[in-house]
């Protein structure tokens, strides 16, 4: 059986974008499921991967990236979710965890067949994250209580079709079975 990973999509994030002002209301909601998922992951032993935008800053190592964000106006959005010394971190250009980065080889190198996704954005990043884990045949949750939007209507939207056109359990992160391995929707539509 293979193991699961908890994903924490861009939140080292400076909130300095022209949807910010629409995102950080949803943030501010989300941010109790994402450290609920994340401190259950750490107590649990299960992997925490953060893939983060790299803001066009191609020099910069994740502590930096991190020290940035940290010293804004939004640390206080940051500092909640923070990496800690075991994390796991993978920079990313655009949108999908996995377009042009390494996370499909670490996940395979670490057995993880199962990823957990929280963060940001619902309707961008981890939509486009979610199909690309979907046509790498793994298995997919999606933290409802964990992810944040810019427009709600269209969230609910990729959220509905997460589960339905890719096979991803949504679910929040109260459950129990969060970190359960294997197929989390039973099967998957092709």
């Amino acid at each position: 059986m293979s193991r699961t990973a908890l994903i924490v999509i861009d939140m080292v994030n400076a909130y300095q974008h022209e949807d910010a002002g629409l995102l950080i209301p949803s943030v501010r909601r989300a941010l109790p499921g994402m450290r609920r998922a994340i401190g259950r992951a750490r107590s649990e032993g299960t992997d925490v991967i953060y893939v983060n935008d790299n803001f066009g800053r191609w020099r910069s190592q994740h502590d930096e990236l991190l020290e940035t964000v940290l010293s804004g106006p939004h640390a206080d959005l940051v500092e909640p979710v923070r990496p800690d010394g075991t994390s796991l971190f993978v920079v990313k250009a655009r949108h999908s965890i996995f377009y042009e980065t390494p996370l499909s080889y670490l996940l395979s190198q670490h057995g993880i067949g199962h990823i957990v996704l929280s963060g940001q954005v619902t309707e961008q990043c981890v939509l486009y994250s979610a199909l690309d884990a979907h046509i790498r045949h793994l298995d997919v949750t999606v933290l409802e209580d964990g992810v944040a939007h810019i427009h709600a209507d269209l969230a609910d939207a990729a959220l509905r079709m997460m589960e339905r056109n890719m096979g991803a359990r949504i679910t929040s992160s109260a459950d129990p079975d969060l970190y359960r391995s294997g197929s989390p929707s039973g099967g998957r539509p092709s």
